[in-house]
């Protein structure tokens, strides 16, 4: 039996081209030469996608509380472990467990609400993870999250970062500065895991997911925050070496506050001695604004507030118990870090 031979269809359409060419009296033009797409750039990235999650995915843990689950990232070569504040919670022991199955009994190191940043120590020296300068991140650029979402192991989505500087509330009067925000899926027990690049360094700490108010708070589909890795440095080197935050950067008044259902914030007591007292604040003025911003809950006033920093002038709007309007200088102090 006589073999047929196969004709690529590019090869063929050169040698139709060709022998048109030949009867309408023209030169015949060799044909085109084809060239193998091999490798692919498409390969490479999907090996580069597969070499980032071996490389990182035995530094993120899984940790339990009698309240529940999230993850974390060694942080250091001495048995430290970082995540999210809202993690750890009030507890002080923990089960961290590994990605190979091991488990160890952690330890509160401290923790910082104001930033959702907890640091806790295991009995064991594992490789830990390498930090980015998140300060060098731009639009676009390529992320991963690797975490232990309702708890499946070691679970990891991708995505872009999709913006930069944003400002995050969760919902407990805390508002996060600086956030990255990305399309990588952040589902619950992603908090206090890794999101990387594409080399496989942490540029941040997945803390939360949007939701949407206008349907009962469901979670938004592709977009999530995390907490930039400098910042995340900052606070955790703090919390090794102090148990606590000693510089916060985080902006202060200095004020205890309540919200009122007119709209504004309702000055309850002051600091003796705080930025708002030495500016003339008085118990029971209601804040309007700081900075020409509007205040008109306790989330606003501090998502404004986490904008700021210390130090710095701020322009706040007061309404006194009579109704009259007057405005003072405040110069900021900063957030306590315990």
């Amino acid at each position: 039996m006589t073999s047929r031979r196969l004709v690529p269809l590019a090869a063929a359409a050169a040698a139709v081209g060709a022998l048109a060419a030949a009867a309408a009296g023209g030169a015949v033009a060799a044909p085109a030469r084809t060239v193998a797409p091999a490798p692919t750039l498409l390969a490479a990235l999907e090996n580069q996608y597969v070499q980032v999650v071996k490389r990182v995915a035995p530094a993120v843990v899984q940790i339990e509380t009698a309240d529940g689950l999230g993850s974390g990232i060694v942080y250091d070569g001495k048995g430290h472990i970082v995540t999210n504040a809202h993690v750890v919670g009030t507890a002080t022991t923990f089960t961290v467990t590994f990605a190979n199955g091991r488990r160890y009994t952690g330890k509160l190191v401290g923790s910082f609400p104001a930033n959702d940043l907890a640091v806790i120590s295991i009995p064991v020296k594992p490789a830990p993870a390498v930090f980015a300068d998140s300060a060098r991140l731009q639009v676009g650029a390529i992320t991963l999250a690797v975490g232990n979402p309702l708890g499946l192991s070691s679970s990891v989505t991708d995505g872009i970062v999709s913006a930069l500087g944003r400002t995050g509330q969760e919902g407990n009067g805390i508002s996060l500065p600086n956030l990255i925000q990305t399309s990588a899926a952040i589902n619950p027990g992603n908090s206090g895991g890794a999101l990387v690049d594409i080399q496989g360094r942490v540029i941040g700490i997945p803390t939360l997911g949007a939701s949407n108010p206008e349907y009962g708070g469901t979670p938004a589909s592709g977009i999530g925050f995390a907490i930039p890795s400098n910042d995340v440095r900052r606070i955790a080197d703090q919390l090794i070496k102090f148990g606590k935050v000693v510089s916060s950067g985080r902006a202060y008044l200095g004020i205890r506050i309540a919200t009122i259902t007119t709209g504004g914030v309702i000055v309850t007591s002051l600091e003796t001695g705080g930025p708002a007292a030495k500016a003339g604040v008085a118990v029971n003025e209601v804040i309007a604004a700081v900075a020409g911003k509007p205040t008109p809950t306790v989330d606003d006033l501090s998502a404004v507030l986490a904008g700021l920093k210390p130090g710095q002038a701020a322009k706040v709007e007061l309404v006194t118990p009579e109704g009259a309007k007057r405005t003072v200088s405040v110069t900021l102090g900063q957030l306590p870090g315990s």
